[in-house]
């Protein structure tokens, strides 16, 4: 019989919060599916809260224009209070070369995305997101646990 593994954390990103409170998004469905899983914890960061925020308070955000910075705000409150949420603060440097791999970065759209994921591996968690271009290469002990793809 295989031993049982508690399931990691999930910090998820900015494109996934946003999937998750935009039904128009065309991820949404995938996002709400994975948000409904049993036994999901989730976990937020300042550069995620901050991200969402600005996204889609941003006026170009959707064809009405973006929406208020306090509803977006309160979107994220209530979603965090009625999860099973942890607030991990961002405290992973990417000068510190134990956390990532430089060689293995293609480009500065991978830097926020190679962040986070370090971020999951330093808080035993995993980064929960769209994005297919990440490397888990990229993140010294990176373990194909500690990423997946919506």
């Amino acid at each position: 019989m295989a031993a049982e593994t508690t399931p990691l954390r999930c910090l998820l990103d900015v494109n996934v919060w946003i999937a998750l409170f935009d039904d128009a998004h065309q991820f949404s469905g995938r996002a709400n599916a994975f948000i409904d899983s049993p036994g999901l914890q989730v976990a937020t960061c300042p550069l995620v809260e901050n991200g969402v925020i600005r996204v889609m308070s941003m006026p170009a955000y959707a064809r009405r224009g973006g929406l208020p910075m306090q509803r977006v705000r309160q979107r994220l409150q209530e979603a965090c209070r009625s999860l099973d949420h942890a607030f991990w603060p961002d405290d992973v440097s990417l000068r510190d070369d134990s956390r990532v791999d430089f060689s293995r970065v293609q480009g500065h759209n991978q830097i926020t995305d190679l962040y986070l994921l370090a971020l999951a591996v330093q808080h035993g968690g995993c980064l929960v997101t769209l994005d297919q271009a990440i490397s888990l290469s990229s993140v010294p002990g990176a373990r194909p646990e500690h990423l997946r793809l919506l």
